[in-house]
């Protein structure tokens, strides 16, 4: 059986200065940052974010269905998939054979998929993971993340300011490295999607969906500089 996730988590994404790319030299630092605060290493983890797009044969309907949205599968939900659609604001949860149905109705189809993937570290309450995103089937780093998460509390308000404060130690301790970018967190409104303020996986969901988003408009940004 696997239980409801009851920890707080942030999901924050490397943003790189100008003219600056990400590369496996700069993840190393960072994971040796996380290392120089005593983190111990728990082992690999991976998710996959995947862009779906609607397959309209009669396009007289194509207004019935969502111009697109993102599907997630997370590590510590193995049996649940998670659909985002950031126009709507809606966030569902399912069982993970949905994504069998979808192939076999033929109604959307997987437009891009995105890796994150790292390695997972113990920091006395927290739990940090940090990994470069890649496309699936493809080696070439797209951007860096990293997910924190405080184990002892569950709600999103009293967590908030520990967070924040581990967040702060974590930025200072990077910022002696010199790296050419920093680590950005852009929170969702959670109630916009309907959720509560006790976090459960479909928060961690519709945070992937923001940082997906942001990782676009980077690439997009940089494209227009060159």
């Amino acid at each position: 059986m696997c239980l409801l996730r009851t920890v707080l988590y942030r999901v924050l994404h490397w943003h790189p200065n100008a003219g600056a790319t990400v590369n496996t030299q700069m993840m190393n630092e960072i994971s040796q940052c996380i290392e120089s605060l005593n983190g111990v290493k728990e082992g690999r983890w991976k998710s996959v974010l995947t862009f779906y797009k609607p397959i309209t044969r009669d396009q007289s309907m194509a207004a019935e269905f969502p111009r697109d949205f993102l599907g997630l599968a997370i590590p510590e939900q193995p049996d649940k998939y998670y659909f985002i659609v950031r126009g709507q604001r809606i966030v569902l949860e399912a069982d993970s054979t949905i994504q069998t149905i979808m192939e076999k109705l033929q109604s959307y189809k997987s437009r891009v998929s995105l890796n994150f993937e790292g390695v997972q570290y113990r920091v006395g309450d927290f739990q940090v993971r940090v990994g470069k995103v890649a496309p699936s089937h493809s080696e070439t780093m797209r951007g860096i993340v990293m997910e924190v998460e405080y184990l002892p509390l569950s709600s999103v308000e009293k967590s908030r300011q520990i967070l924040e404060d581990f967040v702060d130690i974590w930025k200072d301790t990077l910022s002696k490295r010199t790296l050419p970018g920093q680590f950005l967190h852009i929170e969702p409104n959670f109630a916009d999607y309907g959720l509560s303020d006790q976090y459960t996986s479909q928060h961690t969901a519709v945070q992937y969906a923001t940082v997906m988003a942001q990782l676009i408009a980077t690439v997009q940004s940089a494209q227009v500089r060159t």
